[in-house]
């Protein structure tokens, strides 16, 4: 029960979250051929966070380790996670709803938006928004550590809750709604291939070969997450809000010029923000008040 004492939201969620993609994975054990790999890789996770909170005390007093606990620990999952779904979504939900996508895309704006945006192709704005676009993988982080070296320690938790209930939401996602995305299914339609000056087709190559082929297009998890920080920087750091705000409507405007992302999966995103805030705010709002009647 001492170990119960010392979860943080962000933890229970992160084991709430473990034991359901081991559960899944069991479940599912004879269509995934990598069903052991799963299953050992969620449940080294989740004793490495029950050992994170059972030494709790020992990580506070020392600022390295505070950091590797609050802010690395929270970085590994997500990008395990993220990674292992690719041995997941498929072999489990098999069925991509990208022609579904594709329709709803073509339905809005009588034709295909990455086509479409042929049309006002600039190598120097590829290498831009391309750019832009990568920012994703720093943002979260970024906010996290600025929040985190400021000493604010009540936000930075609120903060981390957040971003990760998003990033596991998207997962949820991208396991219930599988698809590859335009720059798979839609790059017979395209003219020529998207290139930038310099950075653009490095930043891809990078990439293509971290993600590999995830059915993670719907909802937009890029769209999500830098939404979600955006408004928490608004919250907790207005300087950081300004600061990014142009980089996120840049990277917003990407996922679909890229052609990572249709039209919808970016409203898809929009809306996993809104409800992440929703039920995290709600949810964080009922622990606090919890944890102040304990104590």
């Amino acid at each position: 029960m001492k170990i119960l004492s010392r979860l943080r939201p962000a933890d229970s969620l992160t084991i709430l979250f473990l034991v359901s993609l081991m559960v899944l994975s069991a479940g599912f054990y004879g269509r995934l051929p990598h069903a052991d790999l799963l299953v050992l890789t969620y449940a080294a996770l989740f004793l490495v966070q029950l050992s994170l909170i059972r030494n709790h005390e020992t990580f506070l007093r020392n600022r390295f380790l505070d950091m590797l606990r609050h802010v690395a620990f929270p970085v590994i999952c997500v990008l395990v996670i993220f990674n292992s779904l690719g041995l997941l979504v498929h072999d489990i939900n098999p069925r991509d709803i990208d022609p579904l996508l594709i329709r709803l895309d073509y339905l809005i704006f009588n034709g295909y938006p990455t086509v479409m945006l042929e049309s006002v192709h600039n190598p120097l704005v590829t290498d831009i928004l391309q750019t832009a676009y990568a920012s994703y993988y720093f943002l979260p982080i970024s906010l996290g550590v600025i929040l985190k070296l400021g000493k604010k320690e009540e936000e930075f938790e609120r903060t981390v809750f957040l971003l990760l209930l998003c990033f596991y939401l998207s997962y949820v996602g991208y396991l219930l709604f599988p698809a590859l995305g335009p720059r798979y299914t839609m790059n017979h339609l395209q003219s020529f291939d998207l290139g930038g000056v310099v950075i653009a087709g490095p930043i891809q190559a990078v990439l293509n070969g971290l993600e590999g082929v995830k059915r993670d297009a719907f909802p937009s998890g890029h769209t999500a997450v830098a939404l979600v920080v955006t408004g928490l920087a608004w919250r907790f750091h207005k300087r950081f809000f300004y600061v990014t705000l142009p980089v996120v409507s840049m990277l917003i405007f990407s996922t679909v010029y890229c052609r990572y992302h249709y039209v919808v999966d970016v409203v898809g995103g929009v809306i996993l923000a809104a409800i992440t805030f929703f039920i995290g705010d709600k949810y964080y709002g009922y622990w606090e008040a919890r944890n102040s009647t304990d104590h």
